[in-house]
């Protein structure tokens, strides 16, 4: 019966109109997913209303060849620019990003998409083999277990970001505060809303991703006066597409434990694309020798991420097609589509429905084979881009900057949180505090604070941890915690082993030491869990548990890293005198022209709120080429040109998204 069910899911899938679906699924994934802001998820809220009149195969056909190729697609945004494509492929920054800086930008993308191709496979056949057997698994965990797996999730990210775990696991309870905003967990009450209507839900994800990611990175391109690569192309060594696929397969043990690891992360819902690339990472880094590397061009850290992300899309449609609980934001639109094609998850999908069930196994697979194709074709292309002079990506990378954190709440408020994460960014990035523990803590912090409740009542207050799972968990956080801390102390003794020439132009994550900037950024987090522990004060008893708890580990976590770097600064201030170490500081930072960028980025916020995104994003491109790029003025029209009409026809004709109404429109 199942292999009946296999070669009639693969007819269907072959059958016209569904492989053509499958083929305009296949494009538009990869064109979407390397379009940071935009992503998978996005993808598939635009095409759910065209699939009301498909068939159910051409339907899936079309949603998931698209989805499945995204988190291909979006290496490209994560290794060219260091800028998370999408949620799945953040941690794919660490170890991408510095190869393209090391000019092996091809060497990344080809192991990244070989990776991708195995692990879309792998999630498949698991997905096959697993649907049978995965409800006594599942049923064995409940609101402590989920709790406790995001909470290791953060631990991980925090302590292996950075060369201070104290300093990861601030940013990661940074993250868990900001998912706080908006209503509480019980009777709705709002919190830390200050009578602002937009902060009246939590803040999106799509604009602290792009603020806190691509507002620092594109201020590297526009003050170092350089490519993305650091190095020439006619010095990169071992950087071809070639090495990269032969990279893949000489790791096939890493690729095969982090394709697993991808799956079984996606069947448990809540977690999915947030968790999982960096819990690939993590494994890779603790189970791996020569670790020195990781976070400076290992690819390893990226085949790790890139064979799970694509895996983890396999795992998530296992408790969707079984038990109708969707394993992450994505799959609940695809359950929404499965139930408009008048389909049920259960038992239907496992009997009389399993050739459409298997239709989506083919897809699955042929997606990620296709996908990997096409971009390995177009692979050399896309590297060349790596040598093109920073000035000429800047302006384009930032109307997608703009525009895609527009689409999350499609107010000013997106804006602002954008240009306030890019200028927390640009604190975090020179100071040596890692910037993707927030992330993925305020993905799962608002699941967190919810199972934390319900645990609470169930069992009582922490009378959960007497549960197995959940104090085998705990286990692991601590080996975690204290395996990378004692790691970061024998990588600290020891000398680095990479050239010292090319080491001094990377920009590792959380590798930045400037001790003024880290105090001061560190005061800032201090006065903003102190008042956010004193506001929680007159919440709701059940409201307030969750904030106050994270507030007082922030604070005895920041006392430690407050007197780390405050020995660092007494000794450079002993050396010299305040005042030098404070000019010195500034100047190793580039604050002064940092700081000008944000006021720019600001200009223009405000200028979207004045005249339209529009006039003020094609504006700000023609002011950067003239002023920093010191480009001719027919290009700088010319581009700034394009850049308007390119908004007008995708983001206003095609993809139909509200525009902001200008001010002078309605003075006039």
């Amino acid at each position: 019966m199942i292999f009946e069910a296999l070669l009639s899911g693969l007819m269907h899938v072959f059958s016209w109109p569904a492989i053509g679906y499958l083929g305009l699924g296949i494009f538009l994934g990869v064109w979407l997913g390397a379009l940071p802001g935009v992503g998978g998820i996005t993808g598939l809220i635009l095409l759910l209303p065209f699939t009301y009149t498909m068939e159910p195969v051409s339907a899936f056909a079309l949603m998931l060849g698209m989805f499945a190729v995204t988190t291909t697609s979006d290496t490209i945004a994560s290794v060219m620019l260091g800028i998370p494509g999408t949620a799945a492929s953040q941690a794919t920054v660490m170890d991408g990003y510095p190869l393209a800086q090391k000019g092996q930008a091809n060497r990344a993308l080809g192991a990244a998409y070989t990776c991708s191709a195995l692990g879309g496979i792998f999630g498949a056949v698991v997905l096959t083999l697993s649907m049978p057997l995965i409800k006594p698994l599942l049923t064995t965990f409940s609101t402590p277990e989920y709790f406790m797996l995001s909470l290791l999730g953060i631990a991980m990210v925090g302590s292996l970001s950075g060369n201070s775990v104290a300093k990861g696991l601030v940013i990661g309870l940074f993250g868990m505060m900001l998912g706080t905003i908006g209503e509480g967990t019980f009777n709705g009450q709002p919190r830390y809303y200050f009578g602002i209507e937009y902060m009246l839900n939590t803040p999106p994800l799509v604009g602290v991703v792009l603020g806190l990611f691509a507002i620092p990175e594109l201020l590297e391109l526009a003050t170092k006066n350089t490519s993305i690569s650091r190095v020439r192309s006619d010095q990169s060594k071992g950087g071809g597409m070639l090495q990269g696929i032969k990279d893949a397969f000489a790791n096939w043990w890493l690729v095969i434990k982090s394709s697993t690891l991808g799956v079984y992360i996606g069947m448990l819902p809540g977690l999915g694309a947030s968790i999982v690339d960096w819990a690939a990472y993590g494994m890779a880094v603790q189970t791996t020798r020569g670790k020195s590397e990781f976070g400076r061009g290992d690819i390893r850290g990226v085949i790790a991420p890139e064979s799970a992300n694509n895996a983890q899309r396999g795992g998530a449609l296992i408790p969707t097609l079984t038990f109708g609980i969707p394993g992450d934001f994505a799959m609940s639109i695809l359950l929404g589509a499965l139930l408009i094609q008048g389909l049920r998850p259960g038992m239907q999908m496992l009997t009389t429905e399993l050739d459409i069930t298997y239709a989506m196994v083919w897809t699955l697979i042929i997606a990620n084979i296709v996908s990997a194709m096409l971009l390995m074709v177009l692979g050399r292309q896309v590297a060349r881009a790596i040598f093109i002079d920073g000035h000429l990506l800047v302006p384009l990378v930032i109307m997608f900057v703009f525009m895609g954190s527009w689409l999350g709440a499609q107010s000013m408020g997106d804006l602002i949180l954008m240009l306030s994460m890019g200028a927390l960014g640009l604190f975090m990035k020179r100071s040596g505090w890692p910037r993707p523990p927030l992330i993925i803590a305020l993905v799962l912090g608002p699941n967190m604070e919810n199972s934390l409740v319900i645990s609470n009542r169930i069992y009582g207050t922490l009378g959960w941890l007497e549960r197995t799972p959940s104090w085998i968990i705990g286990i692991i956080i601590v080996i975690t915690i204290v395996g990378t801390a004692s790691g970061l102390l024998r990588r600290k003794r020891s000398k680095p082993v990479d050239d010292p020439n090319l080491s001094a132009k990377l920009s590792i994550e959380g590798g930045e030491r400037n001790p003024i900037i880290a105090i001061m950024l560190a005061t800032f987090f201090v006065v903003f869990f102190a008042a956010a522990a004193v506001l929680a004060v007159d919440f709701h008893p059940t409201n307030r548990q969750y904030p106050i708890a994270v507030c007082t580990a922030a604070l005895l976590l920041l006392a430690a890293s407050l007197w780390s770097d405050l020995k660092a600064a007494r000794l450079s201030i002993a050396e010299s005198s305040f005042a030098t170490t404070w000019r010195d500081s500034m100047t190793d930072g580039d604050m002064q022209r940092g700081l000008t960028f944000i006021l720019w980025v600001a200009i223009t916020v405000f200028g979207c709120w004045l005249i339209g995104q529009k006039f003020a994003i094609s504006a700000l491109v023609f002011a950067y080429l003239i002023f920093w790029g010191k480009r001719p003025l027919w290009l700088a029209a010319a581009y700034a040109a394009f850049i308007f009409m390119f908004i007008t026809a995708f983001y206003d004709w095609t993809m139909h998204i509200p525009f902001q109404r200008p001010f002078i429109d309605k003075l006039f």
